[in-house]
């Protein structure tokens, strides 16, 4: 992958990216009381931060796992009129419990159409007409581009994983993706070991439309802070930190000098009462919120 010759030292102040302080702190409509960091995990501040991104009436593209709680959350919350579209073919589905997968007959039932996958993807997605993509990474590199499909060489891979499904047409048509994934080295390299999905630039190409039409990656969300890419290099840098995170404590698990704005804003706390939702209501067995 390229180096962008214009990057900062770590802990050098980047360029302000466009949405930095959008959404980061809470404020898209968070209310009620708020608990202390030992009170909630890090995965519960994880579906709080994405579902805090999302607005009352939009298109979403969801998958499983900790998005499709954000969602949920959100639409028990301050969103309830999201429309939510799943890869199976659920369209406007209105889950009355906690989907464990895409085929789950719970999003059927109720939901404003029932489709074929291909009309999904042909219609909806390739027509531009989803606004938000959720998407999960096995590794996302210093530039956005993620990887499902292979860890090591493509040839001789030392994992092999389950590849795109839908993920490459996400984050090349959703007018914004939401990538949720947990910090380590392993799954925030300099450079993926295979572009899945693509993100900002790759070999020094920034991406542009009509190839690459959607937002691609702008937000990041992990077990520890936000990062979101720089508007004028496309360079993953961190916008906001969780409550008691320190900027080294992410650095440390990013495979490339990690640059952040100085003051670092800090993520409010979720408030109370989306910790009960999402222990007694969304998901009470601890499906997906399992640390």
């Amino acid at each position: 992958m390229a180096t962008d010759a214009t990057a900062g030292a770590r802990g050098g102040t980047p360029r302000p990216a466009a949405t930095a302080a959008t959404g980061a702190t809470g404020a898209t409509g968070a209310t009620g009381a708020t608990i202390a960091p030992r009170e909630y995990s890090p995965s519960e501040m994880m579906v709080v931060t994405a579902a805090r991104e999302l607005r009352d009436g939009e298109v979403v593209f969801v998958g499983i796992g900790l998005p499709n709680l954000a969602c949920n959350l959100a639409r028990a919350t301050h969103a309830p009129r999201l429309v939510l579209i799943y890869e199976s073919g659920a369209v406007g589905a209105v889950p009355d419990r906690l989907p464990v997968s895409i085929g789950d007959p719970s999003l059927v039932t109720g939901a404003r159409m029932v489709a074929a996958m291909a009309d999904v993807f042909q219609y909806i997605l390739q027509n531009g007409r989803i606004e938000v993509g959720f998407l999960g990474a096995a590794q996302i590199d210093r530039w956005g581009n993620i990887n499902t499909t292979v860890v090591g060489p493509y040839d001789a891979p030392s994992v092999r994983l389950p590849g795109s499904g839908g993920a490459a047409e996400i984050a090349t048509h959703a007018r914004r993706t939401i990538v949720v994934s947990k910090l380590s080295r392993r799954a925030f390299p300099e450079a993926v070991d295979f572009v899945t999905s693509p993100g900002h630039a790759y070999h020094g190409v920034r991406r542009a439309a009509p190839s690459l039409p959607g937002g691609g990656p702008l937000k990041v969300i992990t077990d520890r802070g936000v990062l979101e890419p720089d508007p004028a290099t496309g360079e993953l840098v961190l916008t906001a930190l969780y409550p008691g995170i320190a900027a080294a404590d992410v650095a440390r698990d990013v495979g490339w000098p990690l640059r952040w704005p100085t003051p670092l804003p800090t993520v409010d706390p979720p408030p109370a009462e989306h910790i009960r939702l999402l222990r007694e209501r969304l998901d009470p067995d601890h499906l997906f919120l399992k640390g």
